[in-house]
């Protein structure tokens, strides 16, 4: 059951930071507030939920080597998305204004392999697994074949402007909806019985 409703979950979550991060950007800079804060708190929630997302995709697929070597990677990936929020909140909390949080991230910045494993690769593998996991899925039958597309708008969106994270929360949603409708339990059944 928790899955089911992580595969809901997980997406409201991330259209939650989404909006809440334009609702930061109205004064013209984001962070720190409560709106940086709460968002940051959403997407590190949503973060917990997809480790359930993929351990259930994981089982869709029956557990072989290419979904346990996904699955592994999207669990990388999460923990590095984590501690980059983490330090977003910390940094959030500690600088008195938007001008004083840049020194801060600087700093974490510069400890030796921070930057390339929070910052600049280890979230990465988060967002490939999450749609090499999907099309998986959708070689095997076990999703439609139009979610990975749905999967692949949600993830490309944001490098075209951050502020269509919410555009791409509502395509993973409708993605994920099957999903968390039940697909999964008759996915493990039409497996066990193939």
């Amino acid at each position: 059951m928790p899955a089911r409703i992580a595969f809901v979950a997980a997406p409201l979550l991330v259209l939650a930071y989404g909006l809440l991060r334009l609702v930061d950007g109205l004064d013209g800079s984001r962070g720190p507030g409560p709106a940086w804060t709460a968002g940051h708190l959403a997407f590190l929630a949503a973060l917990a939920l997809f480790a359930l997302i993929f351990r259930e995709m994981w089982r869709m697929l029956g557990r072989d080597s290419l979904a346990t070597a996904t699955t592994v990677a999207g669990f990388a990936g999460i923990a590095a998305a984590s501690a980059q929020f983490a330090i977003d909140v910390a940094v959030g909390f500690t600088a008195a204004d938007h001008d004083a949080m840049a020194p801060l991230f600087a700093q974490v910045k510069a400890v030796p392999g921070v930057s390339l494993a929070v910052y600049d690769a280890g979230p990465f593998l988060f967002f490939i697994a999450q749609f090499a996991l999907v099309v998986q899925l959708a070689a095997r039958r076990l999703v439609a074949f139009w979610t990975p597309v749905l999967v692949l708008l949600d993830l490309t969106l944001p490098l075209v402007s951050k502020d269509l994270i919410p555009v791409g929360a509502l395509f993973l949603l409708v993605s994920f909806w099957p999903l968390a409708r039940g697909s999964a339990q008759d996915a493990r059944r039409t497996l066990v019985h193939a």
